[in-house]
Parts: structure tokens; C-alpha cells; sequence
């Protein structure tokens, strides 16, 4: 006899879009994630564009009933997926529309109903790649020279996560420089003197801190005793840099219980201030 309890944790979500479905992974992600014990099996539909592939798709819909979201602009494809699933009787979604009608509504301005539009290469594509250059050259301390080319610059005590989250914040359009925060070795003196990009400090709780490090050196094959790996020298790195970062004013962040976006969130929460303080 099937647990019907168990069975309903199982949801198929179809992911239905006209250009590369990165806007629609994420809103499935992030809604999915709200729920216990809910194993979501995605069927992912990107550059959904003739009426042949709409068909594809119902197909694949009928053979896995489930929820199907989607992002469509041009109207007679996304009919024609809406009274497919009508006829299967699935549950459909358009994800942007409350978005779209809300601006709409308030700017007074119709909507391009351009697929993709949000990936074509304008300024802020350019501006996005150049954010993403920098950010590589100036990984973990490298090319310090041109910190005042930064938009962020974040100082972080290892294994804080500095490389992810300025991959991230690169990928939003910001130029970010990461510097690691080691014991006993001098930070750049260019860091010192930049005035212009937002500085934040990254720390992280010493014992979740010290797990990290010492999984990261058995990757390594790595299994000798040393103060990276070593409680009290760990608290004490913790202690100091908090200290710096309160000495020079830096604000900083425990990165002990958020994720990369929430790291990010919060570091351009400080960055906006500071933009508005700098008038």
C-alpha cells in the first residue's frame, strides 16, 4: 500500500520559457526551497519559440503531470500552452505577470513583450563582463594597484567565502577586489589609502570556521597539526580581525549561517549607504 503522505512530496514542475529560463529556475528555486521535505523534479523548457516545440512541451507535461510555470511574450504561444494545460488539466503559472502588470500600472508605459530582452547586449551586459574581469584579476590579493578602480573591496579571514560571493557580486555589475585577512601578514598598504570603493570585512563563527578548514585539508590530503586548523589560534585570528575592522571602521559581516546571496544582500545593503552618505 503507497504512503500517500510520502507520494505527495514528490511535485513535477515544468519550466517553460522563451529565452534561457535563468529568471524562472530561480523563482522555482527560491519557492521551492519554503517548503519541508518537498522533492521538486524539474522538467526545464528554455527557448521555447515555435508551435511545434509548445506541442514538445505538452507532450512532456501529459507523460509527467505536474505544475507548469512559465515566461512567455509572444501571446499566441502562450495561448496555446495555456489550453493545452487546460485540457490536462495541470496548473499553470506566468510567473512575470504580477511584475510586469504592477509597472505597467504604475509607469503608465506598456511592457516590450521581447523575449530574452533582459539578456541583450547593452551597456549593462558590457558593464557586467567588465565587473566579472576585474574581479577575477584582482582574486585574493592580486593587483592591489587599482583598488580605487572598485566598486567593493572585501577583506575576509579564509574560507569566509571572499571568492563566491565576489563572483556573485560581479555577476550583478559591481567591480570587487578580495584580500585575505592572515595572521602575522601585513594587508596592503593600497588598501589603506583607497577612498572610493565600499571595504567590508568577513568573518565567520572560530568553530564552524575551523570544520571548514580542516575539510578543505583533507581535500588537500592535508593532515598535519597547524594553527590554521587550531581552535584558540582561530579565535584569536577572529578576535583580531573583528578589531581591524572596528579600528578602520570597515563594517563586516559573520557569514557563519548565510548564503552566498544573503552575503551579497547584505554587503550592497552597506554599499547603497554609503553611495547615499557620499552623496
Amino acid at each position: 500500500m503507497t504512503d500517500s503522505s510520502s507520494a505527495s512530496r514528490i511535485v513535477h514542475l515544468h519550466l517553460v520559457s522563451d529565452a534561457t529560463g535563468e529568471t524562472i529556475n530561480r523563482v522555482s528555486s527560491a519557492c521551492v526551497s519554503q517548503f519541508e521535505g518537498v522533492e521538486a523534479i524539474e522538467h526545464v523548457w528554455s527557448l521555447v519559440r515555435t508551435r511545434g516545440h509548445v506541442d514538445k512541451v505538452l507532450g512532456g507535461i501529459k507523460a509527467h503531470p505536474g505544475i507548469v510555470l512559465f515566461t512567455f511574450a509572444d501571446l499566441s504561444l502562450r495561448q496555446a500552452l495555456e489550453d493545452g494545460c487546460r485540457r490536462l488539466t495541470v496548473p499553470f503559472i506566468s510567473v512575470l505577470d504580477p511584475v510586469i502588470e504592477a509597472l505597467t500600472g504604475y509607469l503608465g508605459l506598456p511592457a516590450h513583450g521581447e523575449p530574452g530582452r533582459q539578456h541583450t547586449m547593452d551597456d549593462a551586459y558590457f558593464s557586467r563582463i567588465a565587473a566579472m574581469d576585474y574581479t577575477l584579476v584582482h582574486d585574493d590579493g592580486q593587483s592591489v594597484s587599482d583598488l580605487d578602480k572598485a566598486d567593493i573591496v572585501i577583506v575576509g579571514v579564509s574560507r569566509s567565502s571572499k571568492t563566491p560571493t565576489a563572483l556573485y557580486l560581479a555577476n550583478r555589475g559591481y567591480k570587487v577586489a578580495n584580500i585575505p585577512f592572515v595572521p602575522n601578514v601585513t594587508l596592503p598598504h593600497e588598501l589603506f589609502e583607497t577612498s572610493r570603493p565600499l571595504i567590508v570585512g568577513l568573518t565567520k563563527d572560530p568553530e564552524r570556521l575551523v570544520q571548514v578548514r580542516r575539510n578543505r585539508l583533507l581535500m588537500l590530503k592535508e593532515n598535519a597539526a597547524t594553527d590554521y586548523t587550531d581552535i584558540e589560534t582561530v579565535r584569536g585570528e577572529i578576535q583580531t580581525a573583528r578589531r581591524l575592522f572596528t579600528e578602520q571602521g570597515w563594517p563586516f559581516i559573520d557569514v557563519t549561517r548565510r548564503s552566498i546571496e544573503e552575503t551579497a544582500a547584505a554587503i550592497l545593503q552597506f554599499y547603497n549607504r554609503k553611495i547615499s552618505q557620499d552623496g
